[in-house]
C-alpha cells in the first residue's frame, strides 16, 4: 500500500521572505501613523526657515542661494536641504508632508537594509533560505525600534536618515562589487564598489557629515563578512589597492582628524559648553552604555530630546560607572575583533555599532546625547539575533513564536512612543516628568501649562528647579513669562534673571528670540515689572558675563537687544551707536540691512542710511568663510550680485523716506 503524497505548502518557501518584509513594512506604516499629526519641534525651526529666508523657492536663483544655506557642519547637509523641498517651498509651512516622506524613508531604509543582511548573508550560506529569513527578521526588528521614533518623527532628523540611506546604498553596491570579484569579474567588482565607496560616500556625507564613515564601515564588513569569501590571489591584489586607496585612507583621514579636534578642543576650549574636551570623552562610554540598554532592552518612553541633565564624568571615578563604562566598551571592541573570524556576525554587530558612532560620540564637540545618533550604528545590530532565530532546526516553535512576538512587541511600542509624539502638550508632560532636572524639559513643560491657562502650575514647576540651576536662562525667562499671566514680575523673578544673564553659558538663539517677543510685551506695558528698565538691566548681566566676553557672536546679540531697547525707548543716538558695535563685532551684510530696516521702519531714515554707511566702510573686514559649504554660499551671492542688490534697494528706500521728511537731531524723543 503505498503511502499518501506529502502536502502541497500553502506557499513555496520563497515566498515567506518578501510577504514577511510587506508585513513588517506596513506594520511600521501603522504604528508609526498617529505621530504624523504631531508639530515641528525645537531645531526643525532653526533649519526648515530657510526654505523662506529669500523668498519662495520658485526660482533657479533662490533654490542656489537655499540649497547652500545650510550650516550645520562644514557639508551644509544639501541634500537634506533639497529633500525638503519635496514637502514645502516655501515657510511657514505644515508639519505633516515632511513627518510623512520620513516615514516613507524610515520604510525604504528597513527595505535597504534587508537587502544588505540578505547580501551578507548568502556569504555565510549561499544555499537555502535562512539568510532571507534572517534578513527580513533582523530589518524588522530594526524596522520597528521604538528608539528610532525620535529620528523618524522629528522632521530636522531627515539628515540622519538620508545619510543612513546613502550609506545602506554604498554597502549594496560594495556587496555586489564583491560577489562580481568572487565570480572573476574583476573590472566590474571594482567599478560597483567605488560606486558605494566614491559615489555614495559623497551623497551620504552631504547629507550629514557622519555619512563620510561609509568607507570604514565597508572596512568592517569585510573584516567579518567577507573573511568566509577569500579572492583568489590576483584578485585579492587588486582588491587590496582599491580598499587602501578608497576605503583605508580616508578611515585613516578621518581618525586623524578626531585626533586633532581632540587636541585642539582640549588646549584651545578649556570649557564647552558644560564639560571640557577631556570630560566628553569620559562621558560617551556612559552614554553608549545607555543607548545599548535603550536598543537591547527597548520600552516605549524615554528621555526624548531632553538630556542636558545626563551627569557629566568629571574624572574616571566620578561617577563611579565612567572606569567600569570605559573598560565595558574597550572590551566590547576588543571581543568584536577577535570573534571576526569565529563570529562574524556577532562582531560584525559590535564594530559596525562603534565605527558608526566614532563621529558623534568622541571628540567632535556636541552636545553628549541624541538617541537619534544610533539610527545609522544600529543597522545591523539585531542581525545575530534574527540569524540564531532563523535557524529552525532546533527549538522551531519556540524560535517561531519568538520571531513573531519580538516584532509585534516592537511594534506596539513604537504605536505608543509614536502616538505620544501626535500630542505634543501629553509629549511636554511626560518628558518633564521622565526628566524631572532638566531645564530644558523643565521650561518645555511650563510653557504648555502656561499656554493651557495653568500659570500657577508653571511657576510651581520652575522655582525651586531655578533655585537648584540659578544660571539656567531660559527657565528664569519661562518664569518672567509665567508671572506677568500671574498679575506682574516681582523683584525675586527679576532678579534670578539678572543673575541667570550673568551667569550662564553659551544660550544660542535664545536671546535674540525671547528678547525679541520680550520688547513688544515691554513695550504694551500690560505686565507690571517687565518694562523696558528690567529687559536693559538684564542685558547689561549679560554683557558683565565672564564667560560671554570671548563669544563675539553672543555680544553680537546682546548689542543688538540693546539697541533694539534704546530704539524703543526713542533713544536714537545710543541705538545707534549700540547697533553700530553690534554690526563691528561681527561685520555681516545681511545684519547690517536687517538692523538698518528696523531703524527705516521706526521712522529714522537717515540713521538707517549711516548705519549702511558705517557698514560700507568696515566690509572689508567681514571674516571670510572657511572651507565647506559656507564657502560655496559665499560665491553664490557673489555670482548673483545679491547683497549689492538687497542694500541698494534699501539704500534706494530710505533714502526716498528720508527726503520726505525734515530732519530730527539726533538726541530727540519723538
Amino acid at each position: 500500500m503505498s503511502s499518501p503524497p506529502p502536502e502541497k505548502p500553502l506557499l513555496p518557501e520563497r515566498w515567506w521572505a518578501p510577504l514577511g518584509l510587506l508585513a513588517a513594512l506596513l506594520v511600521a506604516l501603522w504604528a508609526y501613523w498617529p505621530g504624523l499629526k504631531g508639530p515641528f519641534l525645537f531645531d526643525d525651526f532653526g533649519t526648515l526657515p530657510a526654505l523662506g529666508e529669500f523668498g519662495p523657492v520658485h526660482t533657479w536663483p533662490i533654490f542656489w542661494r537655499y540649497l547652500t544655506s545650510g550650516g550645520g557642519d562644514p557639508t551644509g547637509r544639501p541634500l537634506a536641504l533639497l529633500s525638503f523641498l519635496i514637502d514645502a517651498r516655501n515657510w511657514p509651512a505644515a508639519p505633516w508632508p515632511f513627518k510623512f516622506t520620513n516615514l516613507l524613508l524610515q520604510l525604504i531604509n528597513g527595505t535597504l537594509l534587508a537587502a544588505l543582511l540578505w547580501r551578507l548573508g548568502r556569504v555565510l550560506e549561499p544555499q537555502g533560505t535562512r539568510a532571507a529569513r534572517a534578513a527580513v527578521l533582523g530589518a524588522a526588528l530594526w524596522l520597528l525600534s521604538p528608539l528610532f521614533v525620535s529620528a523618524t518623527l522629528y522632521v530636522v532628523q531627515r539628515e540622519a536618515m538620508l545619510a543612513a540611506f546613502f550609506v545602506l546604498l554604498g554597502l549594496l553596491a560594495y556587496t555586489r562589487g564583491r560577489r562580481l570579484m568572487l565570480a572573476g569579474h574583476s573590472r566590474r567588482g571594482i567599478a560597483w564598489a567605488l560606486l558605494g565607496l566614491v559615489v555614495c560616500t559623497f551623497l551620504a556625507t552631504f547629507s550629514k557629515a557622519n555619512g563620510a564613515l561609509l568607507p570604514a564601515l565597508a572596512l568592517v564588513l569585510e573584516a567579518t563578512i567577507y573573511t568566509r569569501a577569500p579572492l583568489a590571489t590576483a584578485q585579492r591584489r587588486d582588491w587590496r589597492v582599491m580598499l587602501w586607496i578608497f576605503a583605508a585612507l580616508p578611515a585613516l583621514l578621518l581618525l586623524a582628524y578626531f585626533l586633532w579636534t581632540g587636541v585642539q578642543g582640549t588646549l584651545h576650549h578649556p570649557e564647552v559648553r558644560r564639560w571640557t574636551e577631556p570630560q566628553r570623552l569620559l562621558t560617551e562610554p556612559r552614554v553608549l552604555w545607555d543607548y545599548l540598554k535603550l536598543l537591547w532592552l527597548p520600552r516605549p518612553f524615554t528621555s526624548g530630546l531632553f538630556n542636558d541633565a545626563f551627569v557629566v564624568s568629571r574624572s574616571l571615578w566620578h561617577p563611579a560607572d565612567t572606569l567600569p563604562a570605559l573598560l565595558g566598551i574597550i572590551a566590547l571592541i576588543v571581543l568584536g575583533w577577535r570573534w571576526r573570524i569565529a563570529h562574524p556576525l556577532l562582531a560584525l554587530a559590535i564594530l559596525f555599532y562603534f565605527t558608526g558612532m566614532a563621529m558623534e560620540s568622541t571628540t567632535i564637540p556636541l552636545e553628549l546625547y541624541f538617541e537619534h545618533r544610533n539610527y545609522l550604528p544600529a543597522l545591523p545590530m539585531f542581525w545575530p539575533l534574527a540569524w540564531w532565530l532563523s535557524d529552525l532546526r532546533r527549538l522551531r516553535g519556540f524560535k517561531a513564536t519568538l520571531s513573531l512576538a519580538l516584532p509585534v512587541l516592537l511594534a506596539l511600542m513604537t504605536l505608543q512612543r509614536a502616538t505620544l509624539w501626535g500630542h505634543a502638550d501629553q509629549q511636554a508632560m511626560l518628558w518633564a516628568q521622565i526628566n524631572p532636572h532638566s531645564a530644558r524639559a523643565q521650561a518645555y513643560a511650563a510653557q504648555f501649562e502656561a499656554g493651557n491657562g495653568q500659570p500657577l502650575d508653571a511657576q510651581r514647576r520652575l522655582l525651586p528647579l531655578l533655585a537648584a540651576h540659578p544660571d539656567q536662562v531660559q527657565l528664569a525667562f519661562n518664569l518672567l513669562n509665567v508671572q506677568c499671566q500671574l498679575g506682574g514680575v516681582t523683584p525675586a523673578a527679576a532678579a534670578s534673571a539678572r543673575t541667570a544673564m550673568a551667569t550662564m553659558r553659551n544660550p544660542g538663539t535664545l536671546l535674540t528670540s525671547w528678547f525679541g517677543r520680550a520688547l513688544g510685551v515691554a513695550r504694551a506695558g500690560h505686565c507690571p515689572g517687565f518694562d523696558l528698565p528690567l529687559l536693559q538691566s538684564l542685558v547689561d548681566a549679560g554683557l558683565g558675563n565672564a564667560r560671554l566676553r570671548s563669544n563675539a557672536g553672543r555680544q553680537q546679540d546682546l548689542y543688538y537687544v540693546a539697541g533694539q531697547i534704546a530704539l524703543a525707548r526713542a533713544d536714537i543716538a545710543t541705538a545707534q551707536a549700540d547697533f553700530e558695535h553690534a554690526l563691528s563685532l561681527d561685520v555681516r551684510p545681511g545684519f547690517a540691512a536687517e538692523v538698518a530696516a528696523q531703524l527705516g521702519s521706526a521712522g529714522h531714515p537717515r540713521h538707517a542710511l549711516a548705519l549702511l554707511d558705517r557698514y560700507q566702510r568696515i566690509a572689508a573686514r567681514q571674516p571670510a568663510p572657511g572651507l565647506g559649504m559656507g564657502m560655496i554660499h559665499a560665491w553664490v551671492l557673489r555670482e548673483q550680485d545679491y547683497w549689492p542688490r538687497q542694500l541698494g534697494h534699501l539704500r534706494a528706500a530710505l533714502a526716498a523716506a528720508a527726503a520726505a521728511r525734515p530732519a530730527v537731531p539726533a538726541h530727540s524723543t519723538q
